[in-house]
């Protein structure tokens, strides 16, 4: 007799074979679901694979759209970053993975979702709290966290092992001395040779962008058009190429910062479950429209609308999206927050792409006039009168002489 239905999460890779040939052997009606949010997979290939080791259903779901809209255009708009470094590439995906996974089990009435994250990692809690949130009655596995399941499976030669008792096709591959995770907006490289926090990355590691010092030799010049935050078109000047989808624009983004090395770090991180981590990461699109992003609200975003956004919406909304806590309220007061302080950014960005740089090389808005040339010459008066800051830096003066008379600092 059936335990019940569940939906796993699936990837096609050996740990999530062996995991549903497993769920099947515990007495579970097994489903697969795989979500395309970017990553270079053969879904096709795999779906097959999950159906011949016993898979009752395979679902893959094309998330790649919903994915820029609805996480990684309001990323850019919050510039979000985590520990002023990693650009949350991972963390981005999982909201939109999570969600339509609940929503398919809940079709399928399936009492169970799986997946196939590590116990030590910071996926098991953003897939979960996930889970939880959208579904609070749902029953989760969590395979890496059975103990029958991670002392029989202690590592991947016994996965192996088991993949070949029960028929798991296994694609050979030159193997590769680390682990990877890729989607849309990045890839990441982690454990292996890389938990040794002083071994450089060999060059063979990086999938998606060129070296740096092999880029071309010609820059790339591009101009990003932003509405309300969200950039709604690019022009490529090298090549006059004009995109205004969402999707189209940033695969267009995606492929010019890789050919011109842009989007590597190397990195060790705090993880939200309290160990630290080495990673690497390549977020190409990403690190253009970050770029660009910050650069315009320069010119456009009222000076303490920015200061707020940035000393508080910013390192919170990132926060909470390392932290697998995207769908609470926190979050959702967060995101108004942020649309209401991008009202006014708006306008255009020029760039010059050049062997892993993106150098700005200007910026305008025609809506938005907070930026005075004559306010703020040096040549022209303007409607600014320079005799006023003697009164401004007299009444700032005050508690200073104070403070400075009390501790006879000379």
């Amino acid at each position: 007799m059936s335990k019940g239905r569940v939906l796993l999460a699936y990837s096609g890779g050996l740990d999530t074979s062996c995991i549903l040939v497993w769920l099947i052997e515990q007495g579970y009606d097994v489903l697969a679901y795989m979500a395309d949010v970017g990553q270079e997979e053969d879904f096709e290939e795999a779906k097959e694979k999950a159906l011949k080791i016993g898979a009752k259903k395979v679902f893959v779901e094309d998330l790649r759209r919903t994915y820029v809209n609805e996480l990684i255009f309001p990323a850019i708009q919050a510039n979000a970053i985590y520990e002023n470094v990693y650009l949350l590439g991972t963390s981005l995906a999982r909201p939109v993975i999570a969600r339509r996974q609940i929503e398919i089990a809940t079709q399928e009435n399936c009492q169970f979702v799986s997946h196939g994250c590590t116990g030590k990692g910071n996926d098991q809690v953003r897939f979960e709290l996930a889970y939880y949130a959208l579904k609070p009655d749902i029953k989760v596995i969590s395979p890496w966290r059975i103990p029958e399941f991670y002392t029989r499976f202690p590592g991947r030669q016994s996965l192996l092992d088991y993949a070949a008792q029960k028929n798991v096709p296994v694609v050979q591959t030159k193997s590769k001395p680390w682990s990877t995770d890729e989607n849309l907006f990045h890839i990441s490289y982690e454990a292996g040779i890389l938990e040794d926090p002083n071994v450089t990355p060999p060059k063979d590691m990086w999938k998606l962008t060129v070296d740096p010092e092999e880029a071309p030799d010609t820059p790339e010049r591009i101009t990003i058009t932003f509405k309300h935050g969200i950039p709604t078109k690019v022009v490529n000047h090298n090549d006059n190429t004009t995109i205004t989808d969402s999707l189209d624009l940033f695969i267009h983004l995606n492929m010019a910062a890789r050919r011109n090395g842009i989007g590597r770090i190397d990195i060790v991180e705090n993880r939200f479950i309290g160990i630290k981590s080495r990673g690497c990461y390549e977020t190409p699109g990403g690190t253009i429209l970050r770029t660009a992003h910050v650069d315009l609200e320069g010119l456009v975003l009222d000076r303490q609308v920015r200061a707020l956004r940035d000393q508080f919406v910013t390192p919170q909304f990132s926060q909470i999206l390392y932290n697998g806590q995207y769908f609470s309220p926190e979050r959702e007061f967060l995101s108004a927050s942020l649309i209401s302080s991008q009202k006014s950014v708006n306008g255009e960005v020029k760039l010059k792409l050049y062997k892993g740089n993106v150098i700005v090389e200007g910026r305008k808005s025609d809506t938005e006039k907070l930026y005075d040339m004559e306010e703020s010459s040096m040549d022209v008066q303007g409607g600014f009168s320079p005799v006023d800051s003697e009164g401004f830096i007299k009444i700032q003066s005050i508690r200073l002489k104070k403070w400075g008379a009390s501790e006879k600092l000379l």
